[in-house]
């Protein structure tokens, strides 16, 4: 596999890849964290940090993208960044008949920076600090905004690869730990500070946000409540393509549960 779908022209990436990604189909998943691809010069092993479990994303065949490590010494030279939805030919994407859906979880805290040096979080106005991993309570937390005379802005942020009756979920697996966010983000609140997740949908469809209830009820229990607090809920859209991940709108957050018949 050579080509794939790319941006049109004059659109760059916000968060470009540092060198050109390698395609190939998706062949297996071993422990959550180890993908082999088959390339058509063989089999190759990359690496996926995404410990959810992918729903849907991982069938016998599909493209994906995976991007060379940045450290040579690496056990596996590559990463995982996204699989293709939708159409192929030839085990290649049919352009315009689908869309890559970014898995790499470290994107969206690279995106929150990347964003707020390039002045495109609206909800950080006014801050001219960023902290990354800052430690707060029982929790670390992806960052922390600051600016003068405005009270620290807690950031958790969070990758949304699942789509649900046209709704952007998370999470796709339960998870304790976005549980504990959620609750260190609401106590943020309780004590007269600033706290949001940072939702990055990477893939094109959904209209909506909200949380998974019918993976996670206690995170979707624990979303409602954190947001009736005061806590803020960011939702924006991300376009993947093998030159990188562009940064777009902000899409509704649903404000209670969707009622499924």
């Amino acid at each position: 596999m050579k080509d794939s779908p790319a941006l049109p022209s004059g659109e760059g990436p916000l968060l470009p890849f540092e060198g050109p990604c390698i395609s190939g189909t998706f062949v297996k998943r071993v422990k959550r964290f180890s993908v082999a691809l088959e390339t058509g010069a063989g089999t190759l092993w990359v690496h996926s940090n995404n410990s959810g479990s992918m729903l849907g994303l991982t069938r016998p065949g599909t493209p994906v993208l995976a991007s060379r490590a940045a450290n040579p010494q690496r056990k596996l030279a590559y990463t995982q960044e996204a699989v293709w939805l939708g159409e192929t030919e030839g085990g290649r994407p049919v352009e315009g008949r689908g869309f890559w859906t970014g898995v790499n979880t470290s994107v969206p805290n690279r995106m929150l920076e990347a964003a707020f040096l390039a002045g495109r979080l609206p909800f950080a106005e006014g801050c001219d600090q960023f902290a990354r991993e800052v430690k707060r309570g029982a929790s670390r937390l992806d960052a922390c905004l600051s600016g003068p005379g405005l009270p620290a802005l807690w950031v958790e942020c969070k990758n949304v690869t699942m789509v649900e009756d046209g709704v952007a979920c998370f999470p796709d697996a339960s998870t304790e730990r976005g549980r504990k966010h959620l609750l260190e983000l609401m106590d943020i609140v309780r004590h007269g500070g600033r706290a949001c997740m940072f939702y990055l949908v990477q893939r094109a469809d959904g209209g909506c946000f909200g949380p998974a209830d019918f993976i996670d009820p206690e995170y979707a229990k624990l979303f409602y409540e954190a947001m009736a607090q005061g806590v803020e809920m960011h939702a924006r859209r991300a376009r993947v393509s093998p030159e990188g991940i562009l940064l777009q709108g902000e899409i509704p957050v649903l404000k209670a549960p969707c009622l499924r018949g």
